[in-house]
C-alpha cells in the first residue's frame, strides 16, 4: 500500500531506521568517471579526484518505500540513481580498510532522485536536495550480504526494465571507500553512505513508477506523482 503525502508532510523523516546523515558519492562508478572523457582535466576540475567526491542528501528529503515522490512543477523528469547505502553500526573515523566492514550494520537500497543536470563542480543542492529525493529500503544486515562489491543492480520503470550495472565496477570498494571518506569525516551509528550511482541512470517521470533491485536486498519502489496531485 502505497502513501501519499502533502509537501509539510514529506519534509519528515520515515518511521524507524532514521539516518543522522546520508552522504553520497559522485563518479565512483568506473563507467560514470570514464564518461566525462577529457573533461575530466580541463577546468573546474584539472584532473580525475584523487579523494571521493561527497554530497549530502538532507533529512527533508527521506522517504521511505511505496512512498509516493511529489514531482514539483520545475522538475518534468528526474533522475533514478540506483545506490547501494551502507549503514554504519557505530561510530567510524580515520578506520583501516582492512577492518572498516567491521564498522558496518548493514546495507540499504537507496534511491538518489535527482533533478537532471551537467555539472559535477558546482553543489546541486536545488537538483539533489527536493523533498523526498531519497527513498530508502529497510536496512538488510551486514551477516546477509557476503560481498557488497559484487551486487548486481537493475532498475525498471514501469515494469520495464532500463539498467543493469553491478557494484563490481565501483572505483573504489567499499571498504577502501570507508576508510577514504572517515580519512576527513566522521560517521555515526545510523549514517548511510552511498556507494555511487551506475552510468547509464535513467529517468523517469509523473505517473511512472520506478523499481530498483539490488543483490538479494529485496526491492524498493515508489511511483512519481506531480506535486498538485497531494496537494
Amino acid at each position: 500500500m502505497t502513501r501519499s503525502f502533502s509537501y509539510a508532510a514529506l519534509c519528515q523523516p520515515p518511521t524507524g531506521e532514521q539516518p543522522r546523515t546520508v552522504a553520497g558519492v559522485l563518479l565512483n562508478d568506473a563507467d560514470a568517471l570514464a564518461a566525462l572523457g577529457d573533461a575530466v582535466n580541463q577546468a573546474p576540475y584539472k584532473a580525475p579526484p584523487r579523494a571521493p567526491v561527497l554530497y549530502i542528501k538532507p533529512a527533508n528529503t527521506y522517504a521511505a518505500d511505496g512512498d509516493d515522490i511529489a514531482l514539483p512543477p520545475d522538475a518534468g523528469t528526474v533522475v533514478v540513481g540506483a545506490c547501494l547505502g551502507i549503514v554504519f553500526g557505530r561510530t567510524a573515523s580515520r578506520v583501516d580498510a582492512d577492518h572498516a566492514l567491521d564498522y558496518v550494520q548493514g546495507y540499504r537500497i537507496v534511491a538518489d532522485l535527482y533533478v537532471p543536470h551537467a555539472s559535477y563542480y558546482r553543489p546541486a543542492i536545488k537538483q539533489k536536495c527536493r523533498d523526498g529525493f531519497c527513498p530508502m529500503g529497510p536496512v538488510v544486515p551486514r551477516s546477509q550480504v557476503a560481498n557488497p562489491d559484487d551486487l548486481d543492480i537493475q532498475v525498471s520503470v514501469d515494469g520495464r526494465v532500463v539498467q543493469h550495472a553491478s557494484t563490481r565496477n565501483w572505483v573504489r570498494p567499499a571498504a577502501r571507500l570507508i576508510a577514504d571518506v572517515t580519512r576527513f569525516m566522521t560517521l555515526q551509528a545510523g549514517d548511510v553512505l552511498l556507494a555511487g550511482i551506475p552510468a547509464g541512470e535513467p529517468q523517469a517521470r509523473a505517473g511512472q513508477q520506478y523499481e530498483i533491485t539490488i543483490g538479494k536486498l529485496g526491492r524498493l519502489a515508489n511511483r512519481l506523482v506531480a506535486a498538485q496531485e497531494l496537494q
